[in-house]
């Protein structure tokens, strides 16, 4: 998915101002929101926000609209970015990621696991999720938690990218995991790294937007749900992350920004989910909750 940015720069009293007015304009959305001085004008700051191309036209109205209520006309400048693989650019640069007991690595680091650690093998690819990321990270640190405490038999990674979560519970554990994306690709890569990780026979890729597909009501209840999506679609999920979670199980979500903890919290604490914990990790939010 292309990325086009909108970024005006202005003083440093203003610039926290603006970042934080875009924060509560695309709260819901979840839009990276950025807010820095510039290094080479100390005396100017930079604010910025990333979104989807496709919506760049409707995002820059709002943005002018939130301006002009604010009483300000500043102008932010799009710049649309090239499409570039980073994870395929970058990986190869990047240490393994460690996370409670599991660590994450590249082909080109199998000798990097210690004996006691739980090691997840993921390469570069069109899907998200290499462990680099602090959402994943984090998902992993609290899989790390709930383990120390519980154990699972029958979980759903709720849109797995690679596969990463998913074969992190599988290696874990005895569970059968069902792990779901919206994204075919993703299907497709997170399938084949269970085969590379020796999991396949625990888990079952399916492509599904949501829990539409039939064999999330065939293989609920759930004990054990991870979705490290979004706080827009986890809130609109929220329901149905609880019908199919079973009584007593855990509920792991990520892919929230630190500001967006309340209204995440109320939103599954209104459909029975009682929060037990949360954990940021490199600036992303993870929140752990239970169904009574």
């Amino acid at each position: 998915m292309s990325q086009t940015s909108f970024k005006a720069e202005t003083g440093k009293e203003q610039a926290l101002v603006f970042q934080k007015l875009l924060e509560q304009t695309f709260e819901e959305e979840g839009f990276p929101v950025s807010g820095f001085e510039n290094m080479d004008k100390p005396d100017e700051w930079e604010v910025g926000i990333y979104v989807p191309t496709e919506q760049a036209e409707e995002i820059h109205t709002k943005i002018k609209s939130a301006m002009k209520t604010a009483g300000t006309e500043v102008e932010f400048v799009r710049e649309d970015l090239p499409e570039t693989d980073w994870v395929s650019m970058t990986l190869r640069e990047l240490v393994p990621v460690r996370a409670g007991r599991f660590i994450v690595h590249g082909s080109h680091d199998r000798d990097a696991p210690r004996p006691h650690e739980t090691a997840i093998e993921i390469d570069a690819g069109l899907a998200f999720g290499t462990g680099h990321h602090g959402t994943t990270a984090g998902c992993l640190d609290m899989l790390d938690r709930v383990l120390k405490r519980k154990s699972f038999f029958n979980a759903l990674d709720l849109g797995t990218g690679s596969g990463v979560l998913a074969i992190a519970i599988a290696k874990a554990t005895e569970a059968h995991v069902l792990a779901s994306d919206i994204d075919p690709t993703s299907t497709i890569t997170a399938r084949e790294n269970t085969r590379k990780n020796g999991t396949h026979a625990q888990i079952e890729c399916i492509t599904a937007a949501g829990f539409s597909h039939p064999r999330m009501g065939e293989q609920a209840p759930f004990d054990l749900v991870i979705a490290n999506i979004l706080a827009r679609p986890l809130q609109a999920m929220a329901l149905d992350i609880s019908l199919h979670t079973a009584k007593g199980g855990t509920v792991i979500l990520s892919g929230l920004l630190p500001h967006q903890r309340s209204p995440i919290i109320a939103r599954f604490r209104s459909h029975g989910l009682h929060l037990q914990h949360s954990h940021v990790r490199d600036g992303w939010l993870v929140l752990v909750f239970e169904k009574p």
